[in-house]
């Protein structure tokens, strides 16, 4: 009985086992879907955000290579410039090619401002001097003389100090320099009916001409109490254009009486044209009255159209009837009869 016990618990026991590992089998294979599930989702996710990272760092190294693009075309216009600058500074920095700089510059902003023959460049005075410039004025006046030589190495001495003592220095000798100058231009160029009262000191540079003005008022008023004005290219550009403005108001002065006969011979055309106009308007009347006339004719044709065709034709009966001869049209369809019905 025991034994039978035993194997009855045995037998209990072995269909419990059976029956948990049926549930442990089961679990275990929703665990693996569910484990596969998210690993599927998990890997799609990644994949995703790994195409896109992708994506944006293509497109972040795209960018940057224009922009390194734009950096090196940036750094090649530097380059570039800096070559501009050096030549401009070895340019500037020799007396001779400073002088044919500015007097270039000069030179271009008063042919492009005034016609030929308005002006000349190194003409001789009757001292044996020779101008970089010299202006025709009108009615007559004796030419505006304009220098380019300006002094740049006392500039370039003042500008490039550092130390207190020496920017001191260097303001002082360009201050003489400049004075100079200018004193120069009064004693050379200013001759009494010969050339203007007043001559002009061309500086090639605006910063240049800011910075004297700024810091070198006395030698401003020097130049003024000897009549020489310091102009920069965009003064000297503004007085061409006064300058060829007085030329133009000069020139249509002087051609006055040409444009006069030609408004007289203008006023003369015009009187013949008014009178032939007038005779034209003659014509176009009479014509007009012409007009007028057919139109009555054409009227009254068409009243005595519209009588004729108000007249009443009737089928003449056959030839026994009785007619009358003298008021019968033959036509091509038979005898008609015909009745004259008078308005008037």
């Amino acid at each position: 009985m025991r034994f039978s016990e035993l194997l009855r618990a045995q037998a209990e026991m072995q269909g419990r086992v059976s029956a948990m590992t049926d549930a442990m089998g089961s679990r275990q294979a929703e665990l693996n879907r569910a484990i596969n599930q998210r690993l599927d989702g998990m890997s799609h996710r990644l994949g995703s955000s790994i195409t896109e990272q992708t994506k944006s760092t293509h497109d972040n190294l795209r960018k940057l290579q224009e922009r390194l693009a734009v950096i090196d075309a940036a750094q090649n216009n530097i380059q570039t410039l800096a070559k501009d600058v050096v030549g401009l500074q070895a340019i500037l920095s020799n007396k001779q090619t400073r002088g044919a700089f500015g007097q270039g510059r000069m030179e271009t902003i008063v042919a492009d401002g005034l016609p030929q023959g308005a002006y000349g460049f190194q003409t001789t005075l009757s001292n044996g001097l020779r101008p970089d410039c010299t202006i025709t004025m009108p009615n007559g006046a004796p030419p505006l003389v304009i220098d380019a030589k300006f002094p740049l190495e006392a500039w370039h001495a003042f500008r490039d100090a550092t130390q207190p003592e020496a920017r001191k220095a260097g303001s002082q000798q360009f201050r003489r320099d400049l004075e100079v100058h200018i004193k120069d231009i009064a004693d050379k160029y200013l001759i009494s009916g010969e050339t203007q009262d007043t001559a002009f000191l061309f500086v090639p540079s605006e910063s240049i001409f800011a910075e004297i003005h700024e810091h070198f008022g006395a030698s401003i008023e020097k130049a003024q109490r000897l009549r020489i004005v310091i102009v920069s290219p965009s003064l000297l550009m503004l007085s061409i254009q006064v300058l060829q403005a007085l030329l133009k108001d000069q020139r249509t002065r002087e051609q006055a009486h040409l444009i006069q006969a030609e408004v007289a011979l203008l006023m003369d055309d015009l009187l013949r044209l008014d009178e032939r106009t007038r005779k034209l308007q003659a014509h176009f009347q009479s014509a007009q009255k012409d007009v007028e006339q057919i139109l009555t004719s054409s009227d009254k044709l068409a009243r005595r159209g519209a009588r004729i065709g108000a007249l009443e034709l009737e089928q003449v009966p056959p030839p026994l009837a009785e007619t009358r001869p003298e008021r019968s049209i033959e036509s091509r369809t038979g005898l008609l009869k015909l009745r004259v019905v008078d308005e008037d």
